[in-house]
């Protein structure tokens, strides 16, 4: 029988941070089976992990949300590879993806996430995205994973927000809404961020790597640096690294660290594909 973990990622204790369940497999697996075992668990996000024979990526990794298989995850492929990393396995760590190869390196007591950069275009606001969010926003964005981006010039706003997520659900081509702000003076952060994504059956996402692709170059560029600091000011929350480096353009490192929460034997084997 297949083994799980539940993994709170970017996480420094037990229930903080966002959690994933991780399934390591052996073999290939059946689409309908991994998305019922995703709607079971209902987290934001079930990872699926099986190794594979190629000179380029060592594990096929998979992310299904209690609806839907994503493109990108960023706090199940750190959980993820924190379970390997658990069971033994060496660093860098290659996963093939939806979006790529993406790697996974240990430094500094931090597992660092090499995804692609998503840099926001600044696009006009979708019509009703400011009366289901609330608050008056700077600037509004869309990034290549599908997320609308939306700037306020306060932290206290974005903590205080309160969407209303049935409208959310009718903005077009929206994977989610990614809310950031400026920290509040003498903070020890550059940003804080929230990310509702109710159209994939995620209402508010409790730390999310993947809307760091956006966030990142973002605030690299209004800050005029390329290691920054961002908190996803969500209830549970969660402490994200971010670097930007000049010799690997168009890439984002993302950074954390992740704690296992509970694991056991799923009753169910997989039927083949």
């Amino acid at each position: 029988m297949p083994r799980f973990r539940v993994v709170d990622a970017f996480a420094e204790r037990p229930f903080e941070g966002n959690p994933a369940a991780v399934l390591l497999l052996a073999d290939r697996y059946d689409d309908g089976w991994a998305q019922r075992v995703a709607a079971e668990f209902n987290l934001s996000e079930t990872a699926f992990a099986r190794p594979v024979a190629s000179p380029e990526a060592d594990y096929e990794l998979r992310w299904f949300t209690p609806k839907v298989e994503v493109d990108l995850c960023g706090h199940a492929t750190l959980a993820t590879a924190h379970a390997l990393v658990e069971d033994g396995s060496a660093t860098p760590i290659r996963f093939s993806t939806r979006s790529g190869v993406l790697t996974v390196t240990l430094r500094e007591g931090l597992l660092w996430l090499d995804f692609p950069a998503n840099p926001p275009r600044e696009v006009e606001p979708p019509a009703g995205l400011a009366r289901a969010l609330g608050g008056k926003a700077e600037w509004v964005g869309y990034s290549q994973v599908g997320d609308y981006v939306v700037v306020y010039s306060e932290e206290a706003v974005v903590r205080d927000l309160a969407p209303d997520l049935a409208a959310l659900t009718a903005l077009p081509e929206a994977r989610g809404v990614i809310v950031t702000a400026p920290a509040a003076p003498g903070q020890p952060y550059d940003f804080v961020s929230r990310l509702f994504a109710p159209n994939v059956g995620v209402p508010e996402d409790p730390v999310t790597g993947s809307a760091h692709t956006a966030l990142a170059p973002y605030w690299a560029a209004r800050l005029g640096r390329g290691s920054l600091t961002g908190f996803q000011c969500s209830t549970r929350g969660g402490r994200l690294s971010l670097e930007l480096s000049a010799d690997a353009p168009g890439r984002v490192l993302i950074g954390g660290t992740a704690v296992t929460v509970s694991e056991g034997e799923l009753r169910v084997r997989p039927p083949k594909p």
